[in-house]
């Protein structure tokens, strides 16, 4: 009966013949964080009078039933309802709410459409955490980071220089056609592949999105130095030098006599004592003491 359901909705379609069809008034729904939200599905009346409804909602990959046998789930009973036989009403949204949400109609006979709402819940920026190197090698690679964990949608990220914004293609800008940075502003992170003095500066980053006013980071300096080759340089030659004294020192040591010498060995002497020929009353039973000895 499903395959003849799904056969017949097949050639409904290819005739251009409208059939079970599942629509919604409203496809992209926004909502403020903790307000209510109402996400609407209908059908036609092919389905017949008693269709089965279900709502999922997919997320980062996964899917999970909202109504089910036409009750919340666990995750959803204190929150969600079913009004108008097929419309869900959120009485309460947080952000871990956002996504995609899947009504799905089954007529009896078991033909199956659905439509996809997608809710997004506001939230506004709060400042970012940015993370700027505070001095970096000249010719070396440096990466800045800004990230804000609660904007929803996700923001959009905006780096300054000295309180001047970097555009996203600096290529564009004829200002900024020698930079050689490369600026993402949808994760915030601005890499420079080879550092020169020029970069030197101040630098913070701003975050936006729709649901409030931006917020930016406190900012820091990223200093561009040179490699102090001269430093290593004389290190290294005070290491050396520091090397032959203590050589110098210790062969001079030894040849005034000032380090010990290795001690020679002494032959060891064998003593032999013989047991006493003559008892003289006073040992008991079992009993030796030595009377006399001589030396090999």
């Amino acid at each position: 009966m499903r395959r003849f359901g799904s056969l017949l909705l097949f050639l409904c379609a290819a005739a251009g013949v409208s059939s079970f069809s599942v629509t919604t008034t409203a496809a992209k729904v926004k909502v403020k964080e903790n307000d209510g939200a109402d996400l609407t599905c209908s059908f036609s009346a092919d389905f017949g009078s008693t269709p089965r409804i279900e709502w999922k909602f997919q997320d980062k990959g996964s899917v999970k039933y909202v109504i089910y046998d036409g009750k919340p789930t666990n995750d959803y009973t204190s929150r969600v309802t079913v009004y108008g036989g097929s419309n869900l009403r959120f009485s309460k949204v947080t952000r871990r709410d956002n996504g995609n949400y899947i009504c799905e109609v089954s007529s009896p006979g078991g033909v199956a459409q659905q439509v996809l709402v997608e809710l997004t819940v506001l939230v506004p920026p709060s400042p970012p955490k940015c993370g700027i190197p505070q001095t970096v090698t000249t010719n070396t690679p440096a990466t800045l980071t800004c990230f804000d964990p609660d904007s929803s949608p996700p923001p959009t990220h905006k780096w300054f220089k000295d309180n001047v914004p970097l555009p996203e293609d600096p290529s564009q800008i004829s200002a900024f056609k020698n930079a050689t940075y490369k600026l993402d502003m949808k994760t915030g992170i601005l890499l420079f592949p080879s550092v020169t003095k020029m970069d030197t500066a101040m630098y913070y980053c701003e975050v936006s999105n729709e649901a409030g006013p931006p917020q930016r980071c406190q900012g820091g300096k990223m200093e561009v130095r040179d490699l102090n080759t001269g430093g290593i340089v004389a290190g290294v030659i005070i290491l050396l030098l520091v090397l032959v004294a203590v050589i110098v020192g210790v062969w001079y040591a030894n040849k005034k006599g000032y380090l010990p010498k290795k001690s020679q060995s002494k032959p060891q002497t064998a003593v032999y004592q013989p047991q006493s020929m003559h008892g003289d009353g006073e040992e008991d039973d079992g009993d030796f003491k030595q009377k006399s000895s001589f030396v090999v």
